[in-house]
């Protein structure tokens, strides 16, 4: 069979041959058991109504040693034998362009060089999954290829609910993923629902198809780096970055040390993936021994060389053995998942890789202790270097939230915040989310690396242009992005499909837009798929994260989250996501996401212009009722630019009017 017609047949009707295990790529770890003996019953039923009665004696014993040996049943036999990857569009079946657009980009999202765990469909942060079985995504390709552009597709949590018939106006796809009743939202609710086939933890983009390889998180990762430096008052040359994690999102804090120019030490516990990244060039050097460690770090520093060192070993060592040889870390941070403290995404300390791993699945409440015990041990680390002028930050994984629930040293003098601010708070927040700047990114559905180049040259015409008349508040943040873009090619960012990623505004996404658009009508390039990361002005409600910064006591209402995805998808998203869950944790978050194609035409101008201004001012305007001044500032220009805007703001009030009360 050809790979469109493997596509178009769906669930095959005669069974492929069972698969071996695949030991040469990385797996997800064994999820703990979780399912009474009848919930195991239950799991395998769910399981079983993707097929024909005629073969459930034949896979109901295969399933069940999945769900046995690893917590889930992801039914490795129906992974397709072809190659999965972003192909050129035309090489999609159907009915619909837009159709083949989701399918490339369900794709890159499970391509082997960008999947954390490309064979349990997990992209990245240890459970943002794009599916929970190859059922699901065997059945979701054939109705895209099938699909008209008078139908919609509803995604339940990576299941295919299937095709309803709706206009060629609505969003051709609607994601939902964990979207379970706010009292049934724990860890361990997620486990079972997960368990037993009914609910999934998407992460942002990963459940999305929205998700572009560690490049997205290059370029956050690089302003925040950067802005870290300049907050202490010092240059990126010479100094330290220590930090921890090199998993799908993790993996960029490396690439984005060597961007900005400092020494980097980042350490993993997981060999593969250290090792997928050294080959990747995503690192410099892996380094195995703490003494070799200290002397590479010290000779970095004397030479103020810009490197990025893996250290194959746990966190928590370096930082102590940091403050031990008295090494001085500038900045600090983490990016584990600790989102999935119990499940893989944070490893205690004096335990193996492997034996840490055996003690999840085996003694999950022994490996809890464990894990808490390290977090304890972690920041009272952190502490020590922090007492010596080290610049500590929350890198919005839960990092802090987890510690302190395990009784660690962070919270401030109230014991009601934490003793130190996330990178929202004092970074992202201010500088960038409430003046409207976020993750902007485009594929190029061609498939072509010429294609990229000139949208990067075509981007970078427009941010030089637009820069010239911007306000003093937003020059820094353009001469950042007109600098990243003029590096792009350099930097090798690309990991799967041709794709770019930069911080705009709803000007600057806008008209890079509709310039892409305008180029594909002229044939100078091919379709492109417009996105965005969740991680943004106003997709994303996270009290922890992206709205940290929020202080009329709002922060914890997922209002603008829902009101997004409900905006972009009656002003023209070709497909549209709202999670539970994504970066700091099931029930710690709402995010919406989007995607839309364009093709030249007038209609995909018209679509762009109207949801990208609605999708960036929708955030500015929920941080200007806050009472944020930059997204005050923000949202008064935007509302001189569109005579149809009309925004409720802030009166502010004296303080010293509280003088007596």
């Amino acid at each position: 069979m050809t790979f469109k017609e493997q596509i178009q047949q769906g669930i095959p009707s005669v069974l492929p041959a069972k698969k071996e295990y695949n030991s040469r790529i990385n797996h997800a770890p064994k999820r703990k058991e979780i399912l009474t003996s009848d919930e195991k019953k239950l799991a395998l039923r769910n399981a079983l109504r993707y097929f024909n009665a005629k073969h459930h004696a034949e896979l109901l014993p295969e399933f069940n040693e999945e769900l046995e040996k690893y917590g889930r049943i992801y039914m490795y036999r129906f992974k397709p034998d072809y190659k999965i990857y972003a192909r050129d569009i035309t090489e999609y079946p159907g009915k619909s362009k837009q159709a083949k657009a989701i399918m490339l980009m369900i794709q890159n999202n499970l391509d082997d060089a960008v999947a954390q765990h490309p064979d349990e469909l997990i992209t990245y942060g240890g459970n943002g999954a794009v599916f929970q079985n190859w059922a699901q995504y065997l059945l979701t390709m054939q109705y895209l290829s099938e699909m008209t552009d008078k139908q919609t597709l509803t995604m339940y949590s990576g299941h295919p609910m299937g095709l309803f018939p709706s206009n060629k106006n609505a969003p051709r796809v609607v994601v939902t993923n964990g979207m379970v009743i706010p009292n049934y939202s724990k860890p361990d609710d997620w486990e079972k629902m997960n368990a037993l086939g009914v609910s999934q933890y998407g992460q942002m983009t990963a459940g999305s198809y929205m998700y572009i390889g560690p490049q997205g998180i290059v370029h956050g990762t690089t302003i925040t780096v950067l802005n870290g430096f300049r907050k202490i008052k010092k240059a990126p040359k010479g100094n330290l970055f220590v930090t921890s994690g090199l998993g799908g999102m993790s993996g960029a804090q490396p690439k984005a040390g060597n961007i900005a120019g400092c020494i980097t030490v980042c350490a993993e516990v997981n060999p593969k993936i250290t090792q997928v990244r050294l080959n990747q060039g995503w690192i410099d050097e892996k380094i195995i021994d703490l003494d070799k460690l200290v002397a590479r770090v010290k000779s970095a520093k004397e030479k103020k060389e810009t490197v990025s060192i893996a250290y194959l070993g746990n966190v928590v060592d370096v930082w102590e053995r940091f403050d031990e040889d008295n090494i001085h870390i500038d900045l600090g941070s983490d990016q584990t998942s600790l989102h999935n403290p119990w499940a893989g995404g944070y490893y205690p300390v004096d335990i193996s890789f492997e034996d840490a791993n055996k003690m999840m699945a085996e003694n999950p409440k022994k490996f809890k202790e464990k894990v808490q015990q390290t977090l304890r041990r972690h920041a009272k680390a952190i502490n020590k270097h922090t007492e010596k002028g080290t610049y500590f930050f929350d890198y919005g994984n839960a990092f802090l939230l987890e510690a302190s629930r395990a009784g660690a040293d962070v919270m401030a003098t109230n014991n009601i915040d934490f003793k130190y601010n996330s990178y929202v708070q004092d970074i992202m927040g201010p500088m960038c989310f409430d003046y409207g700047f976020g993750p902007f990114r485009w594929v190029c559905a061609s498939g072509k690396p010429e294609d990229l180049a000139k949208t990067d040259k075509i981007a970078c015409k427009i941010l030089e242009k637009i820069k010239k008349n911007s306000p003093l508040e937003i020059q820094q943040q353009m001469a950042d992005n007109i600098q990243w873009i003029k590096g792009a090619q350099e930097n090798k960012l690309v990991v799967g499909s041709q794709a770019r990623i930069l911080y705009a505004d709803a000007e600057g996404r806008i008209k890079i837009a509709n310039a892409f658009n305008k180029a594909i009508k002229k044939g100078k390039i091919g379709a492109i798929v417009l996105g965005r990361d969740h991680h943004d002005v106003s997709g994303t409600d996270s009290p922890y994260r992206e709205t940290s910064n929020i202080y009329d006591g709002s922060k914890f209402t997922a209002d603008m989250a829902i009101q997004n995805v409900i905006g972009d998808s009656f002003r023209g998203a070709t497909w549209v996501s709202i999670h539970n869950g994504g970066g700091v944790g099931w029930g710690e978050v709402i995010n919406g996401g989007f995607g839309m194609l364009l093709d030249g035409s007038k209609v995909a101008s018209k679509r762009l212009k109207s949801m990208l201004f609605w999708d960036v001012n929708n955030g500015i305007s929920r941080r200007s009722w806050a009472r944020n001044k930059e997204a005050i500032f923000a949202i008064k220009r935007a509302i001189k630019s569109e005579k149809n805007l009309k925004v409720t703001l802030p009166n502010i009030v004296d303080d010293t009017l509280f003088n007596n009360i």
